[in-house]
């Protein structure tokens, strides 16, 4: 069993309330920060850490933190990404109704080393239970003085909101949720300026991922170098995997980042094997926004190395044999799943949630929702196959958010690792419509 950071108490009866979760040693990382640290003293142990965010894009915290402008009487904010909308992403919500207060006191240590006197956790408006349940633990940490005014006596002030969106997955990217946050329509903006610079009410803001402002207390009381120790090479410390598909034992993992992906599938510690001993046909290892790989490619490298659950083994060999760690919804396939349908339910989400805003992804995503669709359901056409990569390369790189990358990987992906089986359907469309129609490498077969 490897280092749990973030989920050694998270089974502890009662660790939901401020009683059980302050004799579990909550709250210490508040008082060392506040009483025996300067704010750029708790930065630089966040820098030392080699911390990275934990939403998707894996950039270093420390370095992000530094960033932020800090204009004489301009107000600053700490803001957490809570809306948690990729698909196959589900460890944000089970760690914040799990232990509430973890994230309150990481909000609390984060708020006081940027400077920040105002903060908020925005939440997808869909998960109002997990609100409810935030706000009783904040009710909690004001009546204890750990919010408010003078916390613990330090001269330090913070004020602590949830604020819960409409459910768009738009607004888990940074500036969308800005947007909505002051009340507007939850659209990206343009960059520069940066939240850093110019962020929520045209102040500097920072917008960090439940699960990373959650590792900061840990950081502070243990300090930075420790925190290093732990994992492989740049990927320092431990993530929450969203484990999920056709496994024995689907649900959250605590796992120091290095842990070999065949482990992590195949061990009883974690996924426990393929459902019902089947066999292993793909893995998207990030979210449904990252490339999928082939079994071959997931277990090894293109180079024979063993792939490892880290930022820099998953993406060894670029999207052209490698992916990436992304938010760690790891969602796999056994050997009677359809790429193609598969690919087709992505571009149905994508399309659905684009914002509109620009040209590429609004019209792109709905072009590739209907050539996969008219692939799947045996109308496609052979040329159908070029016409989908054509579309993803441009909409990739062409629009102000990622989302529009995020409709293109997994469609270009898929194409890459499993064209046969879409020719396949453009070729044998009987077949492939055929209830139970599973295809095997250059064999077709209808399971009952």
């Amino acid at each position: 069993m490897g280092l749990k950071i973030l989920t050694e108490h998270i089974n502890v009866p009662g660790i939901e309330t401020l009683e059980v979760y302050r004799k579990h040693g909550g709250y210490k990382s508040v008082e060392k920060a506040l009483k025996t640290m300067t704010p750029d003293e708790v930065v630089e142990e966040v820098k030392t850490s080699g911390l990275r965010g934990r939403g998707g894009a894996g950039f270093p915290t420390g370095m992000k933190w530094s960033f932020l402008a800090k204009p004489e009487g301009v107000p600053r904010y700490l803001v957490c990404n809570a809306d948690e909308s990729e698909p196959g992403t589900f460890k944000d919500r089970w760690f914040m109704e799990k232990n509430p207060h973890a994230l309150v006191e990481g909000m609390i240590t984060s708020s006081y080393a940027l400077g920040a006197h105002t903060s908020y956790i925005y939440i997808r408006g869909e998960l109002l239970f997990i609100l409810r349940i935030l706000e009783k633990a904040i009710a909690e940490a004001y009546a204890a003085g750990l919010l408010g005014k003078n916390i613990l006596g330090s001269g330090y002030d913070l004020d602590l909101h949830v604020a819960p969106g409409g459910g768009a997955y738009i607004c888990g990217e940074e500036t969308a949720l800005l947007e909505s946050l002051e009340g507007k329509r939850g659209n990206p903006r343009n960059k520069p300026p940066f939240p850093a610079v110019k962020g929520l009410f045209a102040s500097p803001t920072v917008v960090n991922n439940v699960e990373t402002i959650a590792s900061v207390p840990w950081i502070v009381n243990n300090t930075g170098a420790e925190y290093a120790k732990v994992g492989i090479g740049r990927s320092t410390g431990t993530k929450l995997i969203s484990a999920s598909g056709n496994i024995n034992k689907p649900g959250v993992y605590e796992i120091e980042l290095g842990v070999p992906v065949e482990e992590f599938i195949y061990s009883d510690e974690y996924c426990g094997g393929i459902w019902k001993g089947k066999q292993l046909k793909a893995v998207v290892p990030g979210g449904s926004s990252v490339p999928i790989l082939p079994a071959n490619l997931i277990l090894k490298t293109a180079t024979g190395e063993d792939r490892l659950m880290s930022y820099e083994s998953l993406s060894d060999g670029g999207f052209v044999t490698g992916s990436m760690l992304g938010s760690g919804a790891f969602i796999v396939f056994d050997e009677d799943q359809c790429i193609v349908r598969n690919t087709w339910n992505y571009a149905r989400f994508y399309h659905h949630e684009s914002c509109g805003q620009c040209s590429p992804c609004r019209e792109g995503t709905g072009w590739m929702e209907k050539v996969l669709h008219r692939i799947e359901y045996g109308h496609g056409h052979q040329q159908d196959i070029d016409l989908l990569v054509s579309v993803a390369k441009q909409i990739e790189g062409n629009t102000i958010c990622p989302l529009g990358d995020a409709a293109a990987w997994p469609v270009a992906a898929a194409i890459r690792h499993f064209r046969d089986e879409f020719e396949w359907h453009i070729k044998h469309p009987q077949e492939a419509t055929a209830p139970g129609a599973v295809y095997r490498g250059q064999l077709a077969t209808i399971e009952a």
